[in-house]
């Protein structure tokens, strides 16, 4: 439930990978708090349910195309730069068309968004951009070359767009989870237990949080509660950070 002094009552939203995970949590907790969700996914199906659920409205785009980005709606007053994928491989063996694809997904699609909703928010003197960055976004870990290349990106993007906007009352600010309890990082515990030969349960102990101090996956609805917050009035100076969600890992 969200309070009198965080309700974002005719604000208009969009986030990108509304479809599941991260996404869908922003859209329905943006959308909880009296926002109107412009729900984009590269799934038109899964973004039509979001809209459907949470009033909102459905855009299927592939935002790896420069077209498909510029006909989404200029009229944000937040942006959640969310969509992005994964791929797992040696620096050697990583295929470069898949490299280019997560930078076009993960940097030049919120770019690209950003420069288009600029012009409205700086009209309406108010906007916040929430990019979801990643503790990869502060850190590395071997075989993730493209991913931790696009995070590390974002966070630039990010804070240029902070100190371009602050005369204008636009905040711009990273959220950076630890691993999610997402269908993305349920692939890789998958993949990553077969490899290894263990059970999941492990992996997620020994794999993937063997650096947080916290040894829980993060939920998506906490990390949509971060966005929230960010999105209020009492958070018109926080702009130009990065936010850890990250059980810790970024403390050691």
């Amino acid at each position: 439930m969200s309070s009198s002094s965080d309700r974002l009552d005719g604000r208009i939203a969009l986030v990108t990978g509304a479809g599941s995970g991260i996404g869908l949590a922003c859209a329905r907790t943006l959308a909880g708090a009296g926002a109107t969700v412009h729900v984009v996914d590269l799934d038109g199906t899964a973004a039509k349910e979001v809209a459907a659920e949470t009033g909102g409205r459905a855009h299927a785009a592939d935002l790896a195309d420069p077209a498909a980005v510029d006909a989404l709606p200029a009229e944000v007053d937040i942006l959640v730069n969310n969509a992005g994928f994964q791929h797992v491989a040696p620096l050697p063996e990583f295929p470069p068309e898949i490299f280019t694809r997560m930078q076009q997904v993960m940097v030049t699609a919120p770019f690209l968004l950003i420069r288009k909703v600029l012009p409205h928010m700086y009209a309406r003197r108010f906007g916040r951009i929430v990019n979801i960055s990643s503790v990869h976004g502060l850190r590395a870990s071997e075989f993730k070359a493209a991913y931790v290349t696009a995070k590390h990106a974002l966070e630039g993007l990010s804070k240029v767009a902070a100190l371009e906007g602050a005369p204008h009352g636009v905040t711009s600010n990273c959220v950076n989870p630890g691993y999610v309890d997402t269908p993305l990082v349920r692939d890789q515990i998958s993949a990553q237990a077969e490899a290894h030969g263990m059970p999941e349960a492990e992996v997620v102990d020994q794999v993937l949080l063997r650096r947080a101090a916290i040894k829980q996956l993060v939920d998506p609805a906490e990390v949509a509660e971060l966005v929230r917050w960010l999105c209020g009035p009492h958070a018109a100076r926080l702009t130009g950070v990065s936010l850890p969600l990250d059980g810790g890992w970024t403390a050691s």
